[in-house]
């Protein structure tokens, strides 16, 4: 029966589209990188999405976070999400948690119910808890490295963690892993060097912090606010859906 599914089914086959539709996905972390998951993963069948992100929409968010519009400024990026993921696909199941991921917040999940993770969070303890606990419930884990100061969306590679190089994230995540005798993990890295933002206070985030009231970290807490674009971020987390998705299936 035709459906907002029929163009994919033209390619993956019925079988395939009825184990995505049974797929249970989480995604830590909906930004930049993880917002586009999101979208790709629900617009290519996945039945039931948890959104793991404690973030509201930020003015600032608007150049490259598909969640991010005027309109949603200042609202959870997990509850814009949900309305956007039933406005596609009315069928789909939404878990919603307005928690910052860290190794004292895992036990507020059970990975064993997942199918497949999405690491898309970006600080290394948080990433370091997923990857572990990803390890000992045995489910799949896909990883972002930094996506952040880029401007090549063509440098992209998925490759194990321990073949990555340039990045500084994916360094200090082999060294982390190593320690913790985790001897595998898939990624999406940027061979691309990492550029310096320019340090203009008349527009950086901390000095003129806006985020809405009640955010837990504020951006003049950082050493420094990363740049982005509409184009590198996407390009990782578009990457990073289509792994998903051909790993549940083909």
């Amino acid at each position: 029966m035709l459906n907002q599914f029929s163009r994919t089914e033209l390619l993956l086959g019925k079988e395939a589209m009825e184990r995505l539709a049974a797929s249970r996905v989480a995604v830590f972390g909906i930004g930049g990188v993880g917002g586009f998951t999101v979208e790709a993963l629900v617009r290519s069948g996945i039945g039931t999405v948890d959104l793991i992100d404690d973030d509201k929409v930020c003015l600032t968010n608007i150049n490259r976070q598909i969640y991010a519009t005027v309109k949603t400024v200042g609202q959870y990026k997990v509850d814009v999400a949900a309305e956007r993921i039933h406005e596609i696909n009315p069928k789909a199941v939404v878990n919603t948690y307005k928690t910052f991921y860290t190794p004292e917040t895992a036990d507020q999940f059970d990975f064993a119910k997942y199918d497949y993770i999405v690491d898309a969070i970006d600080t290394v303890t948080g990433k370091l808890a997923l990857v572990e606990n990803a390890e000992k419930a045995g489910t799949p884990i896909i990883s972002c490295m930094g996506a952040g100061n880029k401007l090549d969306a063509t440098a992209f590679e998925v490759t194990d963690i321990y073949k990555t190089s340039m990045c500084p994230l994916a360094k200090v995540m082999r060294h982390e892993l190593r320690r913790r005798g985790i001897k595998k993990l898939k990624v999406v890295y940027s061979k691309e060097p990492p550029m310096t933002p320019i340090d203009d206070m008349a527009i950086s985030c901390r000095e003129h912090c806006i985020c809405p009231p009640g955010t837990a970290r504020k951006c003049t807490q950082r050493r420094q606010v990363p740049g982005s674009t509409a184009f590198v971020p996407s390009v990782a987390g578009l990457i990073i859906a289509g792994e998903v998705i051909k790993d549940l299936v083909l």
